[in-house]
């Protein structure tokens, strides 16, 4: 059934409520928010899924032209009916609420109508999540879910139908990804569903028609994208200046204009490398007590090229690396518990390998439930180095991701990072769910590369991890830097390898895959810096309100009380 959203049946809706007896403003916003977060997850499925909401799990998007249009009516329709919102008589939290949802919105409707990726971007078709999503936890009986992953494989073909049809000429390197990320899905289907579908027996002859359906389209799908979309795939991925200047605005809903972060990146790079050379220079004479003392800033680069090689020499390979993991993210567990940095969480983590059909976009990620789910478990995946990779690309890979930088990873994607943040977002009880379903990347970012600035400052893993830290904040500037100049100025690949490597001290194959991350994902790497510069003005006004020596504790657990809402909006209501 295709819903039909005016301003008008809005305006009877809020109409008829308001007959049943008097409704304020505040009501009134919370009403008409609530309408608009159902319809949402009733146009969504996927999203529904992923948010923990599974009344739509037998279903999947609607992928057409049509389909797309009604998003963008429905945006709009809610965008109108909150104009009549009369923001003076709302409450601060209404009003916070107000603004974020009001962005949202417009966010999506500048992304549906302008950015319009579902015309250049293959990977917009990749049904993996929405079958993953149905397995990875135990929300369901396992037949049930199987009913909605059977009714979802059914639709597949169609989707990459419509998939055949919607694009046209996309850039090379997003045509690419989706031809490895297809792969992945296959084998998800093919292979990952067998372990689930042998707890429900009987089911396997009831799934294998559409199962293999499913796969016979994938299959010819991937084939289509190498012989038919590749060969055309000639879109260029930069934004340019006025698109990313507004998605920017989008991303951030921040205050900070691009030329402000790139200029404010670029000082704080020089400061980082000066940091991160104090930091090294005992380190270098204790692990190189015969050689002279550097005196050069050329020098004193390779003093810290010097110490990061030395500490890469201690890494995991492909049979260990979960395990290392595992040991990592519990020295985190254990130092923020007794150091009583912040109040700890009592939901479950769970390290997994991550899927193949995600692989190619990043080393790892948190996969926390949605804030709806019941099923609080939390997944840290880490991707090993693909299968087809020669000797010196996996020796690159674990040389960056040595035992030292596990740990700070632990730290950004597990305690106190992501895993820690999102399970208190997960708990904010408010008048509407917009700060719990529409969460802040910059937010969400931004108190994660806190949290390793934090655990550093705090002693953990001496001056070892500070270094790996360190050159995560380099990263992090960088992420930044050339996020903005690829999709703006024109930023070659050289380019910004050179920076990466020379700048960044990273290794050739962090470099390359940063290089394709920011083709890949627009403005997203600048959520990182800016989040953390947000962060720590937050803690600035904070110690300048309370004093020097406030406690970390009560104030981190007051940052984390509101959700994930971008941070001017957490500065507001701590009222700093």
């Amino acid at each position: 059934m295709r819903l039909f959203i005016t301003p008008f049946t809005i305006a009877i809706m809020l109409t008829m409520i308001s007959c049943t007896g008097k409704m304020d403003e505040n009501t009134k916003f919370e009403t008409l928010t609530t309408d608009y977060i159902e319809r949402m997850l009733e146009l969504n499925p996927e999203y529904a899924t992923a948010l923990g909401d599974h009344r739509f799990d037998n279903r999947m998007n609607d992928y057409s032209l049509q389909g797309m249009q009604d998003q963008m009516d429905y945006q709009t329709a809610y965008l109108d009916s909150l104009a009549a919102v009369d923001l003076d008589l709302l409450n601060r939290e209404n009003r916070i609420d107000y603004d974020i949802l009001v962005d949202h919105i417009k966010s999506r409707i500048f992304s549906l109508d302008t950015i319009r990726s579902f015309e250049w971007n293959p990977r917009v078709y990749n049904v993996g999540d929405a079958i993953y999503g149905l397995m990875a936890r135990d929300f369901a009986p396992i037949k049930d879910r199987l009913e909605c992953v059977r009714e979802r494989l059914r639709a597949v073909p169609d989707i990459l139908d419509q998939a055949r049809i919607n694009l046209k000429t996309p850039p090379r390197i997003f045509t690419e990804t989706a031809i490895s990320q297809n792969r992945g899905t296959i084998s998800l289907i093919k292979n990952d569903l067998n372990q689930f579908i042998a707890q429900a027996p009987g089911f396997e002859a009831k799934i294998k028609p559409v199962r293999d359906s499913a796969v016979a389209a994938l299959e010819a799908y991937g084939q289509w994208l190498e012989t038919d979309l590749l060969p055309r795939s000639n879109g260029d991925f930069r934004l340019g200046y006025d698109k990313y200047r507004a998605k920017l605005r989008y991303s951030l809903d921040s205050d900070l204009p691009p030329e402000v972060v790139l200029k404010s990146a670029e000082t704080d790079l020089a400061a980082t490398r000066g940091a991160m050379y104090e930091t090294a220079l005992p380190l270098y004479r204790e692990y190189f007590p015969d050689r002279p003392t550097p005196t050069t800033h050329a020098d004193s680069l390779k003093v810290i090229k010097k110490v990061l090689d030395h500490l890469a020499e201690n890494r995991p390979n492909a049979d260990n690396i979960v395990d290392v993991i595992k040991t990592s993210l519990k020295e985190c567990d254990d130092f923020v518990k007794t150091s009583g940095l912040v109040t700890h969480p009592d939901e479950p983590i769970k390290i997994i390998v991550m899927p193949e059909y995600q692989r190619g976009v990043a080393i790892g990620y948190c996969d926390s439930p949605g804030p709806l789910e019941k099923n609080g478990e939390t997944f840290y995946a880490i991707s090993p180095p693909p299968a087809d990779w020669d000797r010196t690309q996996v020796e690159s890979y674990f040389k960056e991701y040595n035992d030292y930088m596990l740990r700070d990873l632990s730290m950004h994607e597990g305690t106190p990072g992501h895993y820690l943040q999102l399970a208190h977002a997960n708990k904010l009880q408010a008048p509407t769910m917009v700060r719990t379903l529409f969460g802040s990347g910059t937010f969400i970012e931004g108190w994660a590369t806190y949290a390793e600035q934090v655990m550093v400052e705090q002693g953990f893993g001496g001056p070892e991890v500070k270094m790996q830290q360190l050159k995560m904040r380099l990263r992090m500037i960088l992420n930044a830097i050339i996020d903005q100049k690829i999709h703006t100025q024109g930023m070659s690949e050289d380019e910004a390898m050179a920076l990466l490597m020379n700048e960044g001290l990273q290794e050739y194959g962090e470099a390359a895959g940063k290089w394709r991350r920011a083709c890949l994902t627009s403005t997203q790497l600048s959520t990182y810096y800016v989040g953390n510069l947000e962060i720590n003005d937050i803690r600035n006004a904070y110690r300048a309100k309370y004093g020097e020596d406030a406690d970390l504790k009560t104030f981190h657990d007051r940052l984390l009380s509101f959700g994930s809402p971008p941070p001017k909006y957490v500065k507001e209501l701590m009222e700093l």
